[in-house]
């Protein structure tokens, strides 16, 4: 096993905004100076960027060759993203796991979707008496995570609607969490979020639909919101692929798409934990971590707490600690020539960027 070379970085140290050397010595932060060690890096050190709603392994049409997800993975580590929270994958990228140079990766499995209510080829396709023992499998196969398909476009009814009734879920969150996993999932709708809500789910991806009401007991129970603003975007996209077939879906889409920065505001401003994705994979390119940042600044979230969603404030949900630069730390940074929190365009542009202790840019 090769052993990391000595680093040393100085600059501010965020969060603390603190002048500071920082060493880096097999892999691992320490503030005590270690003789020989090579200067890398100088300005605003950030803990590694982290995505919570991420995809690798998967493309618009389903699983990806590995080549193809190695990829994915490298165009997120350049952007200074060491840290991916996979939401739904149908590739088994365990491989990546022994790869020092490639991000770390916290599964949340394959998505589990009801029949014919999502996306080809990207979930596992079942009805509400299957839902336990699916999320069963998912929770023993991701690392700590469960990724359901709250809601999708129903034919019948030609707009968004629940996939799940209230009896499975609250079965299958229940048993989730007998596992140790948490669950999450995608919801662009109102009408499925009670439920979701009222079973225990942990997370919500996406959560276009949030009503007052809903953000606040989201708020008391410390439910996360991931609102993957960059896919957001492309909600008026969607309404008018649709539209010829289901006109009320169409309309729906562009109501929740205008509605979509008052959302995220209501949610952060009444305490619900928001964090950054990207949705990347599927129908939307790696690498864009930065720029979901800064939706969430134009949504009128503070810089500074956008840049915590991306960075040591995710780090700490996902992974548990402090989420930040402490003494035997794993040595996963990022370094910029701002200060992210009074500029955070300036994480479109890392300076350097060190994973387990190596310099990878």
């Amino acid at each position: 096993m090769s052993v990391s070379p000595a680093l040393h970085v100085r600059g501010v140290v965020l969060p603390e905004a603190e002048h500071r050397d920082l060493w880096v010595r097999d892999g691992v932060v320490t503030y005590d100076p270690v003789p020989g060690a090579s200067t890398v890096g100088t300005g605003w050190l950030l803990p590694g960027l982290v995505d919570l709603h991420c995809h690798v392994g998967l493309a618009a049409d389903g699983a990806v060759p590995d080549d193809v997800a190695e990829q994915q993975a490298l165009t997120d580590r350049d952007t200074g993203v060491l840290l991916i929270r996979d939401a739904g994958s149908p590739a088994d990228t365990r491989w990546i796991d022994a790869r020092p140079d490639l991000p770390r990766i916290v599964r949340a499995g394959r998505h589990i979707a009801r029949t014919k209510r999502y996306l080809r080829n990207f979930g596992w396709e079942i009805e509400p008496d299957e839902l336990v023992a699916y999320v069963e499998q998912e929770a023993r196969r991701g690392d700590g995570w469960v990724k359901l398909v709250g809601d999708w476009i129903d034919r019948e009814t030609g707009d968004l609607s629940p996939c799940w009734p209230r009896w499975a879920l609250d079965a299958a969150i229940a048993r989730a969490h007998e596992l140790g996993a948490r669950v999450t999932a995608h919801v662009f709708g109102e009408d499925a979020l009670p439920d979701l809500l009222d079973a225990g789910i942990d997370g919500i991806e996406h959560g276009t639909g949030l009503s007052a009401d809903l953000v606040s007991v989201m708020a008391s129970r410390g439910v996360s919101l991931v609102p993957t603003l960059v896919n957001i975007a492309n909600f008026p996209k969607f309404a008018s692929q649709g539209e010829a077939k289901f006109p009320a879906y169409a309309s729906h889409m562009r109501s929740l798409h205008e509605r979509r920065y008052q959302n995220v505001r209501d949610a952060f401003d009444a305490g619900v934990p928001v964090f950054a994705g990207t949705d990347a994979g599927g129908q939307l390119p790696h690498g864009l971590i930065a720029r979901e940042v800064l939706e969430l600044v134009a949504a009128g979230i503070p810089a500074e707490d956008a840049v915590a969603a991306a960075s040591w404030r995710a780090r700490s949900y996902l992974l548990g600690g402090s989420g930040l630069l402490d003494e035997g730390a794993t040595a996963d940074l990022c370094v910029y020539a701002e200060d992210p929190r009074v500029s955070p365009d300036t994480l479109l542009e890392p300076v350097r960027i060190v994973l387990r202790g190596r310099v990878i840019r």
